[in-house]
Protein backbone atom coordinates (compact mmCIF):
# COMPACT_ATOMS: atom_id res chain seq x y z
CA UNK A 1 0.00 0.00 0.00
CA UNK A 2 1.61 3.14 -1.03
CA UNK A 3 1.03 6.42 1.67
CA UNK A 4 0.38 9.83 -0.36
CA UNK A 5 2.29 12.51 1.69
CA UNK A 6 1.03 16.18 1.38
CA UNK A 7 4.13 18.14 0.01
CA UNK A 8 4.82 21.40 2.16
CA UNK A 9 2.96 24.09 0.19
CA UNK A 10 6.35 26.56 0.55
CA UNK A 11 8.67 23.72 -1.31
CA UNK A 12 5.81 23.57 -3.99
CA UNK A 13 5.69 27.00 -4.18
CA UNK A 14 9.23 27.42 -4.39
CA UNK A 15 9.97 24.77 -7.10
CA UNK A 16 6.91 26.34 -8.70
CA UNK A 17 8.11 29.70 -8.70
CA UNK A 18 11.94 28.85 -9.90
CA UNK A 19 10.91 26.69 -12.57
CA UNK A 20 8.27 29.56 -13.77
CA UNK A 21 10.96 32.01 -13.87
CA UNK A 22 13.70 29.83 -15.66
CA UNK A 23 10.94 28.69 -18.64
CA UNK A 24 9.58 32.27 -19.01
CA UNK A 25 12.97 33.73 -19.86
CA UNK A 26 14.24 31.15 -22.15
CA UNK A 27 11.54 31.77 -24.56
CA UNK A 28 11.56 35.83 -23.62
CA UNK A 29 14.37 38.47 -24.62
CA UNK A 30 15.96 39.72 -22.52
CA UNK A 31 19.24 41.14 -21.34
CA UNK A 32 20.09 38.31 -19.05
CA UNK A 33 20.48 36.28 -22.47
CA UNK A 34 22.42 38.31 -24.40
CA UNK A 35 25.76 37.48 -25.63
CA UNK A 36 28.16 40.18 -26.18
CA UNK A 37 30.24 38.65 -28.66
CA UNK A 38 31.95 43.05 -28.87
CA UNK A 39 32.94 42.55 -25.34
CA UNK A 40 35.23 39.46 -26.18
CA UNK A 41 38.63 39.42 -24.26
CA UNK A 42 41.44 37.40 -25.78
CA UNK A 43 44.46 35.74 -23.79
CA UNK A 44 46.52 34.20 -26.65
CA UNK A 45 48.64 31.18 -25.73
CA UNK A 46 52.19 31.47 -24.51
CA UNK A 47 53.12 27.77 -25.10
CA UNK A 48 51.51 27.03 -29.06
CA UNK A 49 51.28 23.44 -29.34
CA UNK A 50 53.17 21.18 -31.71
CA UNK A 51 51.23 20.56 -35.08
CA UNK A 52 50.56 17.18 -36.69
CA UNK A 53 53.18 17.39 -39.37
CA UNK A 54 51.70 14.50 -41.64
CA UNK A 55 48.00 15.75 -41.75
CA UNK A 56 47.02 12.69 -43.48
CA UNK A 57 47.61 10.82 -39.84
CA UNK A 58 44.92 13.11 -38.24
CA UNK A 59 42.56 11.46 -36.32
CA UNK A 60 38.87 12.49 -35.47
CA UNK A 61 38.74 14.67 -32.15
CA UNK A 62 41.98 13.40 -30.87
CA UNK A 63 44.33 17.21 -31.36
CA UNK A 64 43.10 20.25 -30.74
CA UNK A 65 44.24 23.80 -31.88
CA UNK A 66 46.11 26.17 -29.43
CA UNK A 67 42.68 28.21 -28.00
CA UNK A 68 39.51 27.69 -26.77
CA UNK A 69 36.46 30.11 -26.23
CA UNK A 70 34.92 30.24 -23.18
CA UNK A 71 31.76 32.14 -21.43
CA UNK A 72 30.04 31.59 -18.00
CA UNK A 73 26.29 32.24 -17.62
CA UNK A 74 24.29 33.16 -14.31
CA UNK A 75 20.34 33.35 -14.14
CA UNK A 76 21.20 36.83 -11.96
CA UNK A 77 24.05 38.28 -14.15
CA UNK A 78 23.31 36.35 -17.37
CA UNK A 79 26.15 35.87 -19.87
CA UNK A 80 29.26 37.12 -18.34
CA UNK A 81 32.22 38.65 -20.56
CA UNK A 82 33.47 36.03 -23.50
CA UNK A 83 37.21 34.91 -23.52
CA UNK A 84 39.17 33.07 -25.99
CA UNK A 85 42.23 31.77 -24.34
CA UNK A 86 44.84 28.86 -24.69
CA UNK A 87 43.33 25.18 -24.71
CA UNK A 88 43.18 24.19 -21.00
CA UNK A 89 41.34 21.47 -18.80
CA UNK A 90 37.97 22.86 -17.24
CA UNK A 91 37.77 23.24 -13.02
CA UNK A 92 34.07 22.09 -11.90
CA UNK A 93 32.98 21.16 -8.56
CA UNK A 94 31.68 17.00 -8.45
CA UNK A 95 28.51 18.29 -7.41
CA UNK A 96 28.19 20.58 -11.29
CA UNK A 97 25.09 19.17 -12.59
CA UNK A 98 26.64 18.30 -15.78
CA UNK A 99 27.59 15.15 -14.15
CA UNK A 100 24.61 14.30 -12.31
CA UNK A 101 22.05 14.89 -14.71
CA UNK A 102 23.28 15.35 -18.24
CA UNK A 103 22.47 18.66 -18.22
CA UNK A 104 24.35 19.42 -21.85
CA UNK A 105 24.33 20.13 -25.74
CA UNK A 106 26.88 20.29 -28.09
CA UNK A 107 27.05 21.05 -31.71
CA UNK A 108 28.92 20.00 -34.71
CA UNK A 109 30.39 22.11 -37.66
CA UNK A 110 33.37 22.54 -39.59
CA UNK A 111 35.61 25.62 -40.85
CA UNK A 112 36.96 24.96 -44.27
CA UNK A 113 39.86 26.67 -46.25
CA UNK A 114 39.44 27.40 -49.92
CA UNK A 115 41.81 27.30 -52.14
CA UNK A 116 42.55 30.78 -52.34
CA UNK A 117 43.47 30.48 -48.56
CA UNK A 118 39.99 31.61 -48.02
CA UNK A 119 38.21 30.28 -44.09
CA UNK A 120 34.72 29.12 -44.97
CA UNK A 121 31.90 28.08 -42.59
CA UNK A 122 28.69 26.07 -44.26
CA UNK A 123 25.41 27.41 -43.14
CA UNK A 124 26.71 28.16 -39.82
CA UNK A 125 23.30 29.67 -38.48
CA UNK A 126 21.68 26.49 -38.90
CA UNK A 127 23.82 25.28 -36.14
CA UNK A 128 23.45 28.12 -34.09
CA UNK A 129 19.63 27.72 -34.02
CA UNK A 130 19.39 24.20 -33.21
CA UNK A 131 22.23 24.59 -30.48
CA UNK A 132 19.47 27.44 -29.46
CA UNK A 133 16.98 24.96 -29.80
CA UNK A 134 18.90 21.90 -27.50
CA UNK A 135 19.57 24.67 -24.83
CA UNK A 136 16.03 25.49 -24.55
CA UNK A 137 14.54 21.74 -24.23
CA UNK A 138 17.04 20.94 -21.33
CA UNK A 139 16.44 24.60 -19.38
CA UNK A 140 20.03 25.69 -20.16
CA UNK A 141 20.53 29.21 -20.83
CA UNK A 142 19.65 30.84 -24.86
CA UNK A 143 21.28 32.77 -26.75
CA UNK A 144 21.52 35.72 -29.50
CA UNK A 145 22.59 33.35 -32.26
CA UNK A 146 24.46 35.94 -34.36
CA UNK A 147 26.84 36.85 -30.78
CA UNK A 148 27.73 32.97 -30.35
CA UNK A 149 29.42 32.71 -34.02
CA UNK A 150 30.92 36.04 -33.88
CA UNK A 151 32.55 34.69 -30.77
CA UNK A 152 33.24 31.06 -32.89
CA UNK A 153 34.25 33.08 -36.00
CA UNK A 154 36.84 35.01 -34.04
CA UNK A 155 37.74 31.91 -32.70
CA UNK A 156 38.70 29.74 -35.96
CA UNK A 157 40.65 33.54 -37.67
CA UNK A 158 42.89 33.07 -34.33
CA UNK A 159 43.29 29.31 -34.94
CA UNK A 160 43.27 29.31 -38.46
CA UNK A 161 46.53 28.16 -39.46
CA UNK A 162 45.30 24.87 -37.61
CA UNK A 163 43.01 24.27 -40.79
CA UNK A 164 44.72 21.65 -42.53
CA UNK A 165 44.43 22.51 -46.55
CA UNK A 166 43.02 20.70 -48.78
CA UNK A 167 39.79 19.20 -50.41
CA UNK A 168 38.31 16.64 -47.67
CA UNK A 169 40.17 18.43 -44.85
CA UNK A 170 38.46 20.87 -42.35
CA UNK A 171 38.83 22.18 -38.49
CA UNK A 172 35.90 20.58 -36.81
CA UNK A 173 34.18 22.86 -34.10
CA UNK A 174 32.76 21.78 -31.27
CA UNK A 175 30.34 24.04 -29.70
CA UNK A 176 29.36 22.42 -25.82
CA UNK A 177 27.10 24.26 -22.92
CA UNK A 178 26.64 22.24 -19.59
CA UNK A 179 25.21 23.12 -16.74
CA UNK A 180 27.34 24.01 -13.74
CA UNK A 181 24.97 24.31 -11.40
CA UNK A 182 26.97 23.61 -7.69
CA UNK A 183 24.33 21.78 -5.76
CA UNK A 184 22.53 18.19 -6.30
CA UNK A 185 19.04 18.40 -7.16
CA UNK A 186 17.23 18.10 -10.82
CA UNK A 187 15.85 21.11 -12.09
CA UNK A 188 16.77 23.89 -13.98
CA UNK A 189 20.11 24.84 -13.19
CA UNK A 190 21.38 28.49 -12.01
CA UNK A 191 24.44 28.70 -13.93
CA UNK A 192 25.96 27.44 -16.35
CA UNK A 193 29.39 27.80 -19.09
CA UNK A 194 29.11 27.49 -23.13
CA UNK A 195 33.08 26.91 -24.83
CA UNK A 196 33.96 25.86 -28.00
CA UNK A 197 36.83 23.53 -29.55
CA UNK A 198 38.44 23.28 -32.46
CA UNK A 199 40.40 19.91 -34.07
CA UNK A 200 41.98 19.27 -37.25
CA UNK A 201 40.34 16.35 -39.13
CA UNK A 202 40.93 14.74 -42.25
CA UNK A 203 38.89 13.71 -44.82
CA UNK A 204 36.05 10.82 -43.85
CA UNK A 205 37.02 8.78 -46.36
CA UNK A 206 40.35 8.98 -47.53
CA UNK A 207 40.57 6.38 -50.03
CA UNK A 208 37.08 6.66 -52.12
CA UNK A 209 33.67 5.83 -50.13
CA UNK A 210 33.72 2.39 -48.07
CA UNK A 211 30.19 1.46 -48.42
CA UNK A 212 28.68 0.33 -44.78
CA UNK A 213 26.69 -2.93 -43.86
CA UNK A 214 23.61 -2.42 -41.24
CA UNK A 215 21.96 -3.70 -38.25
CA UNK A 216 18.84 -3.01 -37.94
CA UNK A 217 17.97 -3.32 -34.90
CA UNK A 218 14.20 -3.86 -33.00
CA UNK A 219 15.82 -4.71 -29.38
CA UNK A 220 17.04 -1.05 -28.79
CA UNK A 221 15.27 2.32 -29.63
CA UNK A 222 17.12 5.31 -29.92
CA UNK A 223 14.33 7.68 -29.82
CA UNK A 224 10.27 8.03 -29.21
CA UNK A 225 7.28 10.20 -30.26
CA UNK A 226 7.54 12.76 -27.68
CA UNK A 227 11.09 12.22 -26.63
CA UNK A 228 14.28 14.44 -26.95
CA UNK A 229 15.91 12.88 -29.83
CA UNK A 230 15.44 16.03 -32.11
CA UNK A 231 17.42 17.70 -29.93
CA UNK A 232 21.52 17.40 -29.44
CA UNK A 233 22.27 16.08 -26.26
CA UNK A 234 25.06 14.11 -25.34
CA UNK A 235 22.67 11.99 -23.07
CA UNK A 236 20.85 11.08 -26.90
CA UNK A 237 24.26 9.50 -27.41
CA UNK A 238 25.26 7.55 -24.89
CA UNK A 239 22.78 4.89 -25.06
CA UNK A 240 23.66 3.61 -28.10
CA UNK A 241 27.40 2.84 -27.71
CA UNK A 242 26.06 -0.35 -26.42
CA UNK A 243 24.09 -1.43 -29.28
CA UNK A 244 26.54 -0.10 -31.76
CA UNK A 245 29.47 -2.41 -30.15
CA UNK A 246 27.12 -5.43 -30.41
CA UNK A 247 26.53 -4.57 -33.98
CA UNK A 248 30.32 -4.55 -34.16
CA UNK A 249 31.01 -7.79 -33.16
CA UNK A 250 28.27 -9.01 -35.49
CA UNK A 251 30.49 -7.59 -38.12
CA UNK A 252 28.32 -4.42 -38.82
CA UNK A 253 29.66 -0.98 -38.88
CA UNK A 254 26.23 0.77 -37.91
CA UNK A 255 23.20 0.22 -36.37
CA UNK A 256 19.88 1.31 -38.29
CA UNK A 257 17.53 2.65 -35.41
CA UNK A 258 13.70 1.56 -35.74
CA UNK A 259 10.91 2.71 -33.75
CA UNK A 260 7.97 -0.02 -33.88
CA UNK A 261 9.15 -1.15 -37.03
CA UNK A 262 9.54 2.72 -38.58
CA UNK A 263 12.80 3.80 -39.45
CA UNK A 264 14.28 6.73 -37.95
CA UNK A 265 17.84 7.14 -38.24
CA UNK A 266 21.28 5.27 -39.08
CA UNK A 267 23.77 5.41 -36.08
CA UNK A 268 24.32 9.09 -35.47
CA UNK A 269 23.45 10.02 -39.50
CA UNK A 270 20.32 11.39 -40.95
CA UNK A 271 18.64 8.17 -42.95
CA UNK A 272 17.59 8.63 -46.90
CA UNK A 273 16.73 5.91 -49.74
CA UNK A 274 16.32 6.31 -53.12
CA UNK A 275 13.71 3.56 -54.57
CA UNK A 276 10.93 3.48 -57.11
CA UNK A 277 7.75 3.50 -54.41
CA UNK A 278 4.02 2.12 -54.54
CA UNK A 279 3.41 4.11 -57.65
CA UNK A 280 6.50 3.23 -59.58
CA UNK A 281 7.31 6.99 -59.01
CA UNK A 282 11.50 7.09 -58.61
CA UNK A 283 11.62 8.98 -54.99
CA UNK A 284 14.19 10.05 -52.53
CA UNK A 285 12.39 9.27 -48.83
CA UNK A 286 13.63 10.20 -45.05
CA UNK A 287 11.79 10.35 -42.28
CA UNK A 288 10.17 13.74 -41.17
CA UNK A 289 10.95 16.18 -38.38
CA UNK A 290 6.69 16.25 -37.07
CA UNK A 291 7.06 13.68 -34.32
CA UNK A 292 10.36 14.71 -32.54
CA UNK A 293 12.33 11.49 -33.63
CA UNK A 294 14.87 12.76 -35.98
CA UNK A 295 17.85 14.80 -35.23
CA UNK A 296 17.07 18.35 -37.63
CA UNK A 297 20.69 17.87 -39.58
CA UNK A 298 22.31 20.71 -41.43
CA UNK A 299 23.51 17.97 -44.03
CA UNK A 300 20.09 16.44 -44.26
CA UNK A 301 18.64 19.86 -44.94
CA UNK A 302 21.04 20.72 -47.46
CA UNK A 303 20.58 17.53 -49.11
CA UNK A 304 16.51 18.14 -49.13
CA UNK A 305 17.44 21.24 -50.74
CA UNK A 306 19.43 20.16 -53.31
CA UNK A 307 17.07 17.41 -54.12
CA UNK A 308 14.18 19.78 -54.67
CA UNK A 309 16.68 22.52 -56.52
CA UNK A 310 17.73 19.59 -58.81
CA UNK A 311 13.84 18.13 -59.91
CA UNK A 312 15.16 14.87 -61.01
CA UNK A 313 12.86 12.75 -58.81
CA UNK A 314 10.10 12.98 -55.81
CA UNK A 315 11.27 14.23 -52.68
CA UNK A 316 9.76 12.64 -49.83
CA UNK A 317 9.89 13.84 -45.91
CA UNK A 318 7.39 10.58 -44.29
CA UNK A 319 7.77 7.60 -42.22
CA UNK A 320 8.41 4.35 -43.86
CA UNK A 321 9.12 0.86 -41.95
CA UNK A 322 11.63 -1.60 -42.38
CA UNK A 323 9.61 -4.28 -43.51
CA UNK A 324 8.57 -1.95 -46.42
CA UNK A 325 12.45 -1.25 -47.31
CA UNK A 326 13.00 -5.05 -47.00
CA UNK A 327 9.77 -5.85 -49.13
CA UNK A 328 11.43 -3.21 -52.12
CA UNK A 329 14.78 -4.63 -51.76
CA UNK A 330 13.33 -7.98 -52.72
CA UNK A 331 11.52 -7.02 -55.15
CA UNK A 332 14.65 -4.47 -57.10
CA UNK A 333 12.89 -1.24 -56.55
CA UNK A 334 15.96 0.21 -54.02
CA UNK A 335 18.36 2.45 -56.18
CA UNK A 336 20.56 3.64 -53.45
CA UNK A 337 20.66 4.11 -49.51
CA UNK A 338 22.68 6.34 -47.79
CA UNK A 339 23.43 8.12 -44.22
CA UNK A 340 23.86 11.83 -44.47
CA UNK A 341 25.62 13.92 -41.59
CA UNK A 342 28.26 16.52 -40.99
CA UNK A 343 31.41 13.83 -40.41
CA UNK A 344 31.31 12.43 -43.60
CA UNK A 345 28.32 14.22 -45.38
CA UNK A 346 26.76 10.71 -47.05
CA UNK A 347 27.61 7.37 -46.35
CA UNK A 348 26.92 4.77 -49.05
CA UNK A 349 25.00 1.79 -47.59
CA UNK A 350 25.30 -1.92 -49.06
CA UNK A 351 23.24 -3.81 -47.11
CA UNK A 352 20.98 -4.04 -44.32
CA UNK A 353 20.56 -7.06 -41.53
CA UNK A 354 17.03 -7.25 -40.62
CA UNK A 355 15.35 -10.07 -38.65
CA UNK A 356 18.63 -12.37 -39.53
CA UNK A 357 18.16 -11.80 -43.30
CA UNK A 358 20.50 -10.47 -45.36
CA UNK A 359 18.97 -7.18 -47.84
CA UNK A 360 21.41 -6.06 -50.61
CA UNK A 361 21.65 -2.79 -51.64
CA UNK A 362 22.89 -1.42 -55.23
CA UNK A 363 26.43 0.24 -55.11
CA UNK A 364 28.48 1.44 -58.07
CA UNK A 365 31.62 0.03 -57.89
CA UNK A 366 33.51 2.17 -59.70
CA UNK A 367 33.20 4.70 -56.85
CA UNK A 368 31.60 2.86 -54.13
CA UNK A 369 28.60 4.81 -53.84
CA UNK A 370 25.30 5.07 -55.95
CA UNK A 371 25.30 8.06 -58.38
CA UNK A 372 22.88 9.97 -56.95
CA UNK A 373 24.65 10.02 -53.28
CA UNK A 374 27.86 10.87 -54.91
CA UNK A 375 26.15 13.79 -56.64
CA UNK A 376 24.95 15.27 -52.94
CA UNK A 377 28.98 14.32 -51.86
CA UNK A 378 30.37 16.55 -54.75
CA UNK A 379 27.72 19.43 -54.45
CA UNK A 380 28.03 20.00 -51.14
CA UNK A 381 31.74 19.65 -50.78
CA UNK A 382 32.13 22.12 -53.56
CA UNK A 383 30.01 24.34 -51.84
CA UNK A 384 31.82 24.17 -48.77
CA UNK A 385 35.54 24.99 -50.48
CA UNK A 386 33.87 27.94 -52.24
CA UNK A 387 34.71 25.30 -56.03
CA UNK A 388 30.75 26.49 -56.31
CA UNK A 389 29.63 29.59 -55.63
CA UNK A 390 26.35 29.62 -52.91
CA UNK A 391 25.21 31.52 -49.72
CA UNK A 392 25.72 28.45 -48.11
CA UNK A 393 29.28 29.32 -47.62
CA UNK A 394 30.49 31.77 -45.52
CA UNK A 395 33.81 33.42 -45.92
CA UNK A 396 35.00 34.90 -42.36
Amino acid sequence: MFRLTKLNSNVFQSINNSFGKRFISSSTPSDKFFLNSSALVIEKTKEPKKKQTDKTKLVFGKDFSDHMAVVEWDDEKGWGVPKITAYQNLSLPPSASVFHYALECFEGMKAYKDKDGNVRLFRPMENMKRFNDSAKRICLPTFNKEGCLDIIKKLVKLDQDWIPEGKGYSLYLRPTLIATQKTLGVGAPHSAMMFVICSPVGPYYPEGFKPVRLLADDKYVRAWVGGSGNYKLGSNYAPTIFPQLDAAKKGYQQVLWLLNDQITEVGTMNMFVLWNNNQDELELITPPLSEGTILPGVTRDSILKLAHQWGDFKVSEKNFTMSELAKAIREGRVKEAFGAGTAAIVSPIKSINYKGEEYPIPINEAFGAGPVTKKFADTIMGIQYGEIKSDWSMVI
